[in-house]
This record gives structure tokens, C-alpha cells and sequence, in this order.
């Protein structure tokens, strides 16, 4: 076991973070040996949908001591629907989408699905399980936020609205803003995210989820399973995999404001061939460059990962 990183790879985080223009957490955890390689890695910055992870731990803590099962039936109701990235939003009819907290858990964690996940944090008990769950099992470093309504709406300086339900309400409201207005609630909003977390925080809670600490086995398997199954970001982290590599991955996606790119954030856990694993975390805060730079980024820090696990 390399008991300290390798010289090259400090290298690479470093440089990964300096000559991006834009501002920027990177955390890479060696989970077994414990070494971190950071840059900027106690920065408080916005999670967007890393946060469904934490939802997806909390859920199934629940199923594991008997308070929900998979199975369990459940509506989603038009009143659960939320904004922006909703594969539910179309399924749901005047009576509703009847399906199960497993698909909903599915839907959050593959396709981050803003209303499946949504509806699964009210079911657990809301932002306080979350909160208490992230500090009772010692995941220091890590924030949660109001539900995806309140923060997408307090995010663009508005306050949610029953009946804006499904989004468009949300967004026509949010068009009809001034510049100005938006302007100041996104410097608000990314002076002290309302769902801060850093890069050492969340590598230390991928960490703790890979080395059964937070979850039992089968549970923690299950979790990691559909983390690996995930559609979304193909070409972030996972542009830069390698044969026989693996990633078990969630991304996050925050608004935009003209040019401003804002919580555009990938973090998981890459695992060798031999069996190493490396908890990953690359969190963007807010830049103007352009999505393939911000893709490149990612697939580069994976790269340099990998690059050292060669000998030499």
C-alpha cells in the first residue's frame, strides 16, 4: 500500500486547480492508506446534486432498519413536482405516478432526478434526517440544503411558490427578474451556499460509504451499484477512466447566470484494477468557461489519478 501520495500526482492537483479560470475544490482521499491530496479542499461550495447522495445514504439507512422498504408503494403527486431535470414530470397524470421508494431511489441516483429525489427526502423525514445523519456519523465538512424548490428558488432570489409546482411558474417568474436582482442573489448564494459542502468533506464521506461505515454491506453495495450505473456526466470524471477501472459517481448541476456556470460539480470513487480506491471530488463554484473545458478538467484529475498508480 503507498502509504503517501506520489509526488506527481501533488503536482497535477495543484496545477489542475491554479490554471483554472474560475473558482474551484479538488479533493483526491486514498481510501484504504488515508492520504488526501487537496487543492482548495475546505472551501464551502455549492453541491447542487452531490446532495442527492446524502439523501441516498439516509434513505437507506431507513430501509435497513425496517421503517421503509423498497417496495413500498408511493404517489408522486403533481404538488411533489420540482424544477429544472424531472424524467418524472412527464408520467405524472391528474392521479398521479404510482410507483416505489426503490424506483424513486433509482431515478435520484442514475438519472438525478430532481422530483424522485424530492419526494424521497420528505418521505425520510426531510433536510433534518439528512443533517442529523451527516453529523451523527462524524461527515464533517458537509452541508445540507432546504429541498431542491426552496434552494433552486432562493438560488435565483425568489421565494417558492405552491403552485410553481413542475417549474415553469418557477422559471417564468425567475425571467421576468431583473439582471440586478439575480445578479446579487447568486453573489449571495455563492458567498455562503445555502448547501455548502467542501471536497475534503465530501471525499471523507465517499470514504466512510465505501469502507462500510455508514451503510452495512449489502446496502453499501447496492448504493455503489447504482452510483456506477449513473447516465449523467459520462464525460466528466469518467471521460478519464482507463480499462478496468471503475467509478461510482454523482454529479451536481447548479443554474446559470449569462456566462456564470455555477455548482457544476462530479465527485465519486475510482477503484484500480488491483483494488485501490481513491474517493474523487471536483467541485467548480463558478466560471465562464465553456462546458468541454469544465468536462476536460474532470476526465484530466481522473487521468492524473490513474497515472499514478504506475510504477515509477
Amino acid at each position: 500500500m503507498q502509504h503517501e501520495p506520489k509526488a506527481d500526482l501533488l503536482n497535477a492537483v495543484q496545477r489542475l486547480g491554479s490554471t483554472f479560470q474560475g473558482r474551484i475544490g479538488i479533493s483526491v482521499r486514498e481510501i484504504d492508506a488515508g492520504w488526501t491530496v487537496a487543492f482548495a479542499g475546505d472551501a464551502n461550495l455549492p453541491q447542487q446534486s452531490v446532495s442527492k447522495l446524502w439523501v441516498g445514504v439516509a434513505t437507506m439507512q431507513q430501509l435497513e432498519q425496517g421503517r421503509l422498504s423498497s417496495a413500498d408503494p408511493i404517489t408522486v403527486r403533481r404538488s411533489d413536482l420540482t424544477v429544472f431535470h424531472q424524467p418524472l414530470r412527464p408520467l405524472v397524470t391528474a392521479n398521479g405516478y404510482r410507483t416505489t421508494i426503490g424506483k424513486l431511489l433509482e431515478l435520484a441516483m442514475t438519472r438525478s432526478a430532481n422530483s424522485a429525489n424530492d419526494v424521497l427526502l420528505w418521505k425520510i423525514g426531510g433536510p433534518r434526517t439528512v443533517r442529523e445523519m451527516l453529523s451523527r456519523t462524524g461527515i464533517t465538512g458537509v452541508g445540507f440544503g432546504p429541498g431542491e424548490r426552496e434552494l433552486q428558488a432562493k438560488i435565483a432570489g425568489l421565494r417558492w411558490k405552491e403552485d410553481w409546482a413542475g417549474g415553469w411558474g418557477f422559471l417564468k417568474a425567475r425571467a421576468a427578474m431583473r439582471y440586478e436582482e439575480r445578479d446579487e442573489a447568486m453573489k449571495r448564494y455563492l458567498a455562503a451556499p445555502y448547501d455548502g459542502a467542501s471536497p475534503n468533506g465530501v471525499t471523507l464521506g465517499l470514504a466512510m460509504l465505501a469502507k462500510g461505515k455508514l451503510l452495512n454491506p449489502s446496502s453499501t453495495a447496492r448504493l455503489l451499484a447504482l452510483m456506477r450505473a449513473s447516465k449523467t456526466g459520462p464525460l466528466r470524471l469518467r471521460s478519464g477512466l482507463q480499462p478496468g477501472w471503475t467509478l461510482a459517481h454523482k454529479t451536481g448541476t447548479g443554474q446559470d447566470l449569462g456566462r456564470l456556470a455555477t455548482g457544476y460539480n462530479d465527485v465519486g470513487i475510482l477503484v484500480s484494477p488491483s483494488g485501490r480506491r481513491y474517493a474523487v471530488a471536483v467541485m467548480i463554484a463558478s466560471t465562464h468557461q465553456p462546458i468541454p473545458v469544465r468536462m476536460r478538467l474532470m476526465g484530466d484529475l481522473t487521468r492524473a489519478v490513474i497515472r499514478s498508480e504506475q510504477p515509477g
